[in-house]
């Protein structure tokens, strides 16, 4: 079973972003926009205090007719964010996301934030890992040298 240490060392970038709470949600916006991402870790100072997506932009900018450009990050964010470990497997973060409803994981390791996980990410894993299972099968089953 694949850990998180595994997905993130698969990832094209491995850097996560993040965004001050003080910042504006245009700046966020646009940084996630730049970097073909979906969410941001919120910080104050050096500490996390929450994680901004852009669901959270279309549902408390968009929908409630705010202006991103004078509306503070730390208004829209969500301030409860779920962390996971580099040892925690693809399946762990899959029944996370499931439960909580989320689309983004942040990643600690020794207390520092070092990744970051996505559906997405965990989808393709996931997949990689079926593909290689089946292959194995056939192998097996056509009696392939070695069998």
């Amino acid at each position: 079973m694949t850990s998180v240490a595994q997905v993130l060392k698969s990832k094209p970038e491995q850097a996560v972003h993040t965004i001050a709470a003080s910042d504006s949600v245009f700046n966020a916006v646009r940084l996630m926009a730049d970097k073909q991402i979906g969410a941001l870790v919120v910080t104050d100072g050096d500490a996390i205090v929450g994680i901004v997506t852009e669901r959270d932009y279309a549902r408390k900018i968009v929908l409630m007719d705010r202006s991103s450009k004078t509306t503070a990050v730390r208004d829209i964010m969500s301030p409860h964010v779920r962390f996971v470990e580099l040892d925690q497997t693809t399946y762990d973060c899959m029944a996370i996301m499931t439960e909580r409803r989320m689309r983004h994981l942040p990643v600690m390791a020794d207390g520092k934030l070092v990744g970051m996980v996505s559906i997405g990410d965990l989808v393709k894993e996931i997949i990689a890992e079926q593909q290689f299972t089946i292959s194995q099968l056939e192998h097996y089953i056509t009696g392939g040298p070695g069998s």
